[in-house]
């Protein structure tokens, strides 16, 4: 088990609001924030941070990453651009809690303009509190990752 206890966050310019919430919540929840940005609410591409944010997972420098856009959706497909990255969207908790025991997933995507916050920081308790079950399950990572070669 790794002791990289960093979360690097991200999100466009909708979601700076509740990124800087979800950033307080592990904050207090023993983990270390990188919020990477943005900070200000101009228009902003979603998809320079959800890359910027996979990397930043992918070097190893961060454990996981969390990245909001208006549905996650965008930002999502951004970050999965990125060798190494497993990021799911997920809306409800059991999703949450399924991309990290079956998936491995490495970052979590999540939509500000479907989600409340109480039920987006229960999802990230979720993700944050599951563990990878290996197993077939990891025969299958390995699969996903073979494509990327």
């Amino acid at each position: 088990m790794t002791t990289n206890k960093r979360i690097v966050l991200s999100s466009d310019h909708a979601a700076i609001d509740l990124r800087q919430k979800i950033a307080a919540h592990i904050t207090a929840r023993g983990w270390e924030a990188v919020d990477i940005g943005p900070t200000t609410p101009e228009s902003t591409p979603y998809p320079q941070h959800g890359a910027a944010a996979a990397q930043a997972v992918a070097s190893g420098e961060c454990r996981f990453g969390i990245i909001l856009c208006g549905t996650g959706q965008g930002i999502m497909m951004a970050a999965n651009k990125v060798k190494g990255i497993r990021c799911g969207v997920c809306m409800d908790t059991f999703s949450a809690r399924m991309i990290r025991q079956h998936n491995d997933a490495n970052m979590l995507s999540m939509g500000v303009r479907v989600l409340g916050e109480g039920l987006a920081l229960d999802i990230v308790d979720a993700f944050l509190d599951a563990d990878f079950e290996g197993g077939r399950h990891a025969t299958r990572v390995d699969m996903i990752n073979a494509m990327e070669d």
